[in-house]
């Protein structure tokens, strides 16, 4: 399986790219700002073909970039259905403004014309692989992870964690639709029952695994 990824501009959120294999079709998660470029130089270097775009949760830092995405490769986008309003109607939901400077003052919210919705447990088979979207609360209303097992043989499990969990700590809950209550909920659900082995792709900053993430994520610790 080839997966790779790469911080976006300003908000260090991170676009991850998965596929059966190179020359393969792939999967683009969390579009966010100013990822065209290098976004297009990863698709052409291992010459892929991307199917859809997933969306860990509404937040403009990862979905500044789904519209052109999907027009551009006519593709459709997933995103949970509590969070497809933030999709029209990001500054309801973000500390960001029009008018604050930077990118934000270019976008103009819009859903990709091809949307679909996902749920809790479902199997969403694409690609040549199977991911499992698991609901997760706590950051925004409609926060989703996906999870997928390698399928070469390996067994090698990876969790897109979105902003549920970071490398030694988890996404901020103090915003609009977030929820301490329900992000410690989402922990205990969703993360902790999942292999020590299992390689965690997080929104931002580096990868880690869920079995460090047990013994030193202090958060994870007060759940367990």
């Amino acid at each position: 399986m080839f997966i790779t990824g790469f911080p976006s501009d300003m908000t260090a959120t991170n676009c991850w790219v998965v596929a059966a294999g190179q020359g393969e079709q792939c999967i683009i998660v969390d579009p966010g700002i100013g990822v065209l470029a290098q976004l297009d130089e990863v698709i052409a270097e291992n010459a892929l073909h991307p199917v859809a775009v997933f969306l860990s949760h509404g937040h403009m830092d990862h979905t500044f970039s789904v519209v052109p995405v999907c027009q551009a490769r006519d593709v459709p986008a997933f995103i949970h259905p509590d969070d497809r309003p933030q999709l029209t109607d990001p500054w309801s939901w973000t500390g960001f403004r029009p008018g604050a400077g930077g990118p934000f003052d270019r976008f103009t919210p819009a859903e990709p014309s091809d949307l679909r919705e996902l749920t809790d447990a479902e199997k969403v088979g694409i690609a040549g692989l199977d991911f499992t979207v698991r609901h997760a609360p706590g950051h925004t209303l409609g926060s989703v992870t996906f999870d997928i097992t390698d399928s070469d043989g390996t067994g090698e499990q990876f969790l897109f964690s979105g902003d549920l969990l970071f490398a030694g700590s988890i996404g901020r809950v103090d915003l609009p639709g977030g929820s301490m209550s329900a992000m410690t909920e989402s922990l205990r659900r969703v993360v902790l029952p999942l292999a020590d082995e299992t390689v965690v792709l997080p929104g931002h900053g580096p990868t880690t695994t869920i079995g460090r993430e047990r013994l030193t994520n202090p958060y994870l610790l007060e759940v367990g």
